[in-house]
């Protein structure tokens, strides 16, 4: 029997983790923090029928740059790679705090999305080099801590920024932490020297995947309100979709290095997982980009108390993430946590369909808390799943599959039920007030809790109206997708025996699960 080589790696620097953990949390940050601001946003700018996609630009890019720097890292330099995408999203962050326009905010949006696309993955892989396996629980740990904090921090400090300063501040506050990122990892990070892989880029890979998302995303966005859904433009740009996405997997087949390994796909759980965790994200996204709209401009709150009034979301996803690892760890758990996390996402979504013009602040704000404990159940029990469910060798490509797929779901579901929600606000609005007063307030200026205080009590009932007419369609999405989810959770296969241990070192996969799976049984570590 071959002994398990010694992991000599010397203790990572200080400096060096922390500068990579930022990386991370600017990452999740960044997803959120504009929610609560858009409102403002919107009055400043104009534009309220491109609202989803001062989001969704960003979740798109950031969805398909992410397998391009993970693949970068590895032919050319992971620490290379990751300062790199920071400087792009500092660069992005810098030009959408300088927008004069919804269509250049957009625009630098989807530029600070492709940095931060390799945030994430790049800061993973330099920690799965950097870090000897013996600390890698802790640090593990670290980041599970920093995801719900910055699921919680963003929408707050969104709307602290918007209230007290301005709402580029939302995005001029990444440049000084930026900064410290690109430098604590430039001085602390020391990577050893390791033979490059000798495998061709998948140019071909890249170009399909984009073009398969951006499509599918501009079909959510457009149809049923700039085109109708039978138009040529829209059935067009969905056949492009799927000719890309069909293209994209018989390329994925036969490349030598394709972006995402088809074999990881051949185990039914870690299938069943991505399904779940594609749902989960369009389900939170689309909660969290429109329940702000809702707080600000039914209830009357501002864009920091919007933020707050979240936090019954936001604890019950963050508080469920903690507790679900121990949970996991009990014969079964592939199986009954997303299925349970399913049941009450289905449940907190369909509570919300209960929010109305009178509804109590308190009532509003509570409601949210049973979705967010679903939510949290169902992102980190999958997240659990699929990590449990590959051999070691094919750990990085894993999660970047999970993490590229919930980021797909997130942006999908923000333009989809954005659609809905923009489409029944409009409608709500020209059946209520004359063609001129809707038309001045959806054509910007007029949708902000500032604006909305010195309307005529009928024009500020109709926008309550509206508003809460418009989150009744995007909830109802959501009650959609939380049902498909628990039916999902349904095909898992629960593991008889004690839960697999997720975490690499500890469990590389016995040789049999990889012959199963038609992973490779050996591979060439790669470490720079």
């Amino acid at each position: 029997m071959t002994a398990e080589p010694i992991d000599d790696r010397p203790k990572p620097p200080l400096l060096g983790v922390l500068g990579l953990m930022l990386g991370i949390f600017l990452s999740a940050l960044d997803g959120q923090i504009i929610g609560t601001a858009l409102p403002t946003i919107v009055g400043d700018l104009g534009g309220l029928e491109h609202l989803a996609w001062a989001v969704t630009a960003y979740l798109l890019t950031s969805a398909a740059a992410t397998p391009l720097w993970g693949r970068l890292g590895d032919l050319y330099g992971r620490k290379g790679a990751y300062q790199w995408a920071v400087a792009v999203f500092l660069v992005g962050s810098m030009l959408s705090g300088l927008a004069q326009d919804m269509a250049e905010l957009i625009a630098f949006r989807a530029l600070q999305g492709v940095g931060a696309g390799g945030l994430m993955v790049g800061a993973l892989s330099v920690i799965g080099v950097l870090v000897p396996a013996s600390d890698r629980g802790r640090v593990q740990s670290v980041i599970g801590v920093l995801m719900p904090i910055a699921f919680v921090g963003g929408p707050l400090l969104g709307g602290f920024l918007t209230d007290r300063l301005s709402w580029r501040w939302a995005f001029y506050v990444n440049l000084p932490v930026g900064v410290f990122a690109l430098c604590a990892v430039g001085a602390g990070v020391r990577l050893r020297k390791a033979e490059r892989v000798r495998a061709p880029f998948d140019w071909a890979g890249v170009v399909l995947l984009t073009t398969g998302i951006l499509g599918l995303t501009l079909v959510g966005s457009w149809g049923g309100t700039l085109y109708p859904w039978a138009s040529p433009l829209i059935l067009g740009t969905g056949a492009v979709a799927v000719a890309a996405l069909v293209l994209f997997v018989r390329t994925e087949l036969r490349a030598p290095g394709p972006l995402i390994p088809p074999a990881l796909f051949r185990n039914r759980n870690f299938t069943v997982s991505q399904v779940l965790g594609f749902l989960t994200g369009a389900l939170m996204l689309a909660l969290i980009g429109y329940l702000p709209q809702y707080l600000q401009l039914v209830q009357g709150a501002s864009p920091t108390t919007g933020g707050l009034l979240l936090l019954p979301l936001m604890l019950g996803m963050m508080g469920t993430q903690l507790v679900t690892a121990r949970l996991m760890g009990r014969s079964g758990g592939e199986r009954r946590y997303p299925l349970l996390g399913g049941v009450l996402a289905l449940a907190g979504s369909a509570l919300l369909l209960l929010l109305g013009t009178d509804t109590p602040v308190a009532t509003a704000s509570g409601l949210t808390a049973v979705a967010g404990i679903g939510i949290g159940l169902l992102m980190q029990s999958t997240m659990l799943t699929s990590m449990g469910a590959v051999p070691r060798q094919d750990m990085g490509a894993a999660m970047g599959v999970v993490t590229l797929l919930r980021s797909i779901g997130g942006s999908l579901g923000m333009a989809a039920l954005g659609a809905v929600y923009t489409a029944r606000l409009t409608a709500s609005l020209g059946a209520r007030l004359s063609p001129a007063e809707a038309g001045r307030l959806t054509g910007g200026g007029g949708l902000t809790p500032a604006a909305l205080a010195g309307l005529p009590r009928a024009a500020r009932d109709a926008v309550g109206a509206a508003v809460t007419s418009g989150l009744h369609g995007t909830v109802a999405g959501g009650v959609a997708l939380a049902a498909v989810a628990t039916a999902v959770a349904c095909l898992a296969r629960p593991n008889p025996g004690p839960a697999v241990n997720p975490d690499p070192a500890v469990n590389p996969g016995p040789r049999s699960e990889r012959r199963r799976t038609g992973a490779p049984t050996e591979t060439t570590a790669v470490s720079r």
